[in-house]
């Protein structure tokens, strides 16, 4: 009897992102019924005509026709707007995305961006390459997070792992989302997506977590940044598509904003005399929310749990299906 074909295709520059023998190893040890091949972008045409499962970052619509016994795509990623949803649905092949591990480097990233700009460490880093002491700048730009309130939109699994660490600087959580949970959890505060607007008029950070979808596009706009409370902090970890960025830098430029702190924009790279890189008030990281030395060990770990399921014909972790898709304020 065929063992069946597992294949993984994880190349990346960085080490974090990257398949590394160790985990090959642990999978071919924890599998002795499957062929576990660990292949390359260039190789992988060749394989796939055997494939009963795949692993990997991408996924390139055209493989499909090479792969007839595909039955299963799985991405450690927790978004799948840069995989060919729709295609690999119609090829009836399942789609599954990861979760659970990508909350505690993100939450991190969001308190590191929050705490730069609430302690003036950005400011600081700007003024000390030509003033002698800005003691007096700092004084008028900090703000204390102790009792001060947060708002994240599209508050899902992510968002809970952002409200814990926010919670412990001692801020109050608002959790918005379109099927709030029946109980309270993480001591968040829970307001339906209906009611976005009432979250972000009381919000002294704002932190924005949704999905790109057809709803969710430029969902931050001229209307949402006009009813945020004066002076809020604006963060986006979720997608660029998400922010109308001509109404974020007039916000800025008004004063509804105090600043602005972006992991993702449009386009990626941003140009290099773009209005967002150039703003005094908009701190711009390059898509690294996400950096962990431990993302594969746990990717590979949420890929083995689902393995097991999948040889024993039980329902898939992460399963993307239509609600993923059509529901703008799930958060991830």
């Amino acid at each position: 009897m065929n063992r069946p074909v597992v294949l993984i295709c994880l190349e990346s520059p960085h080490a974090f992102w990257r398949l590394s023998a160790e985990h090959e190893r642990s999978l071919r040890t924890g599998f002795p019924d499957v062929d576990v091949r660990a292949v390359t972008l260039e190789s992988l045409p060749s394989y796939l005509p055997y494939a009963q499962v795949f692993f990997g970052w991408r996924f390139d619509p055209t493989w499909l026709t090479g792969a007839p016994h595909l039955k299963w795509i799985s991405s450690p990623a927790a978004g799948t707007d840069h995989l060919p949803v729709t295609e690999i649905a119609a090829a009836g092949v399942a789609l599954t995305r990861s979760y659970g591990f990508h909350g505690r480097p993100m939450a991190e990233h969001a308190m590191g961006l929050i705490l730069g700009f609430s302690r003036g460490l950005f400011l600081s880093q700007r003024l000390q390459r030509n003033r002698t002491w800005w003691k007096d700048h700092l004084a008028e730009e900090f703000f204390d997070l102790a009792g001060a309130t947060m708002a994240i939109v599209g508050c899902g699994s992510i968002g809970g792992h952002v409200a814990r660490a926010a919670r412990a600087l001692g801020m109050n959580v608002i959790g918005v989302r379109r099927t709030p949970p029946s109980a309270p959890r993480d001591g968040i505060t829970w307001i339906h997506a209906s009611a976005v607007q009432q979250a972000v008029a009381v919000a002294d950070v704002v932190v924005d977590l949704l999905p790109a979808t057809s709803a969710t596009r430029h969902f931050f706009g001229q209307e949402l940044f006009s009813a945020c409370k004066r002076g809020s902090l604006f963060i986006n970890l979720g997608r660029a598509s998400t922010v109308d960025q001509r109404a974020l830098i007039a916000s800025l430029d008004s004063g509804r904003l105090r600043g602005a702190a972006l992991d993702v924009a449009n386009p990626k790279p941003l140009p290099v005399r773009d209005p967002l890189r150039l703003h005094p008030r908009v701190l711009l990281t390059p898509k690294s929310a996400v950096f962990s030395h431990t993302y594969m060990d746990e990717a590979v770990a949420f890929f083995a749990d689902n393995l097991r399921r999948h040889l024993a014909d039980r329902p898939l972790n992460g399963l993307v299906g239509a609600p993923l898709f059509h529901s703008p304020l799930a958060g991830g």
